[in-house]
This record gives structure tokens, sequence and C-alpha cells, in this order.
């Protein structure tokens, strides 16, 4: 209930230009904060093999800092070949713990889709082809990394694992069944075990790009497993429905996404560019709106970013 308070008190006193500012990337890695409440950006950086190095706000380019070397990590396909949850926490602990060192709220990891065709391209990232094992090592990954006080952030929500290529745009296809008893199992043990937040991915499934599916991130992710933090997009991942007609434009693309229930967009400006707009012409409420922040707000609450 103090959260709560706290996040609707903080909700009342900000401005739309603030709530915008912090449902899109202010950056590569990290979103605005407001300052004159004392809300912090928050930071977040790539992994799961370890805490990538520094790149410019807006471009990637490395900065080339000598202070950001970091553990190199087994892939997480050599994690799940060792079938032991201890070895899967203590690496979880090892990436977040170097993370919260490089100042990181949340670690875009563990990658946890289900491998279905060796042309995968993001195989290495992944656990494993089996749902049960994936689902054990995932949920001790994670719970190593959030011990540090760092968010973790289940990847690639879903059935990314199941495209050929499996990098960027795809089209999935499958029953409901299949969706259910293959794919999702390890995304509803992961957030069910407290994973903070998740991370959209660029596929789309039976015909509906994840960045902007209403089934899966809202009835599924949301209400069905009960995610209290919020979602992130791919980076650029929303663009993409605009390329490939799914969206008439990119203002078209904000709105079917922050509807859908994609809380953060990360890699372009479409929310910062056409969320105001949209809310003046009845396309996107401020309740939507307002959901997403929420949801921001009690993954920096819950992290402790406010106090330290």
């Amino acid at each position: 209930m103090k959260t709560e308070k706290i996040i609707t008190e903080l909700l009342e006193q900000m401005t739309l230009d603030e709530k915008i500012g912090m449902v899109h990337g202010n950056g590569l890695f990290q979103n605005k904060g407001v300052e004159r409440l004392g809300i912090p950006s928050m930071k977040f950086s790539d992994g799961p093999m370890g805490v990538r190095n520094e790149f410019q706000n807006d471009k990637w380019i490395p900065l080339g800092n000598t202070d950001d070397y970091v553990s190199y990590l087994p892939s997480n396909s050599a994690i799940a070949s060792t079938w032991d949850v201890d070895v899967a926490y203590e690496v979880g602990k090892v990436l977040g713990a170097e993370a919260r060192g490089r100042g990181k709220d949340m670690i875009l990891a563990p990658g946890i889709n289900i491998k279905r065709s060796p042309l995968c391209g993001r195989n290495y990232e992944y656990l494993s082809e089996d749902p049960v094992l994936t689902a054990e090592m995932a949920v001790a990954l994670i719970k190593g990394i959030q011990q540090n006080d760092v968010a973790a952030c289940v990847k690639h929500y879903v059935a990314y694992g199941a495209c050929e290529s499996g990098r960027d745009y795809n089209t999935t296809s499958m029953s409901i069944s299949q969706l259910h008893n293959v794919y999702l199992p390890t995304f509803k043990a992961a957030v069910e075990e407290g994973a903070a937040t998740a991370m959209a991915s660029f596929n789309d499934l039976n015909g509906v790009p994840c960045t902007v599916n209403e089934y899966t991130l809202r009835q599924v992710l949301k209400d069905g497993y009960g995610l209290d933090g919020f979602v992130v997009s791919d980076a650029n991942g929303i663009k993409e429905c605009v390329a490939h007609g799914i969206a008439e434009d990119e203002k078209d693309a904000g709105r079917q996404a922050v509807n859908a229930g994609l809380d953060m967009d990360m890699g372009t400006n479409i929310y910062s560019k056409n969320l105001e707009q949209l809310i003046k012409e009845g396309k996107v409420s401020m309740d939507t709106v307002d959901e997403a922040v929420r949801r921001i707000l009690s993954v920096k609450v819950w992290l402790g970013l406010f106090e330290n």
C-alpha cells in the first residue's frame, strides 16, 4: 500500500511531457527521470553473457572506457547443459552484481525462448528446447540477478525461438494450444517467480506483431500471469510494424503498441513524438499512459532507486 501511495502521488504531480519522457528510451539504454520530483532515470544494458560496454547515448558506438570490463559468462545454452539450477543461480548473481556495479538498474536478460530450429540466429542466448528445463533454469537465473537490486528482463516475448532465423522481424504461426503448452510456460514461471520486466519480441505471432499484440501482452502476460512491472520493446521494434505494413505510419504503430500494453518504447522516438497528439485525438487514453508510467515507477520503487 505504501508503494501504491507513493506512485499515485507522483502520477498526480507529473505533467504529460514528464509521463511521456518516462515511457520512451532517452537514448540507447535509459529512460527519462523527473528531477523536480526526485524521480531517477532508469539505466539498463544488454546481457546475457555479461554487461555490455558503454555506448554513446544516441549511437551504437562504444565509448572505449577502460573501466567497463566484466566477466565473460557462459552462454545460456551452456548453462542449461549443466542441468544444475545452482549453477544458473550463481551465474545470475555474477551478472546482477556486475550490472549493479556498473550502475545498471535492469539487465536485458535472460533469454528464455524455446529453441525449435538450428537456423535460429539467437539460439546461443536461449536455454533449451525443453520448456520444463528452461523454466527451472530461468527462474534460478532471475533470482540470482535480482538479489542485487537489478531487474531481470525476460526475453524475447514470445515464440521468437520458433523463427528459423530468430533475428529481427519474422512470421511465426502456431495454434493457441501449442503456444500455451510449449512457448509460454517459461514466461509464466519467470513472472510468477518474480521477474520484474519483460521484452516484447520482433516477430509476429499469427499475423500480429508481438509489440502490438494485445492478447499476449495484456491478456496473457499481465492479466493472466500477473506481471507487475513493465514491458519494453526490443530496439526499434515498433518501427517494424510500419516496415511490414501492420501500421499505416509510426503514429499508428505507436497507437497500436501502447494500447496493446507495450509500456516502454526503446530505440525510437515514436512515443515521444506521437503520444500527445494521439491523446488529443482520443486514440489513446490518459489512463493507458498512466498505467504504463505506474508500471515503470513500481519497478523503480522496488529497486530502491528513490532511496539510493
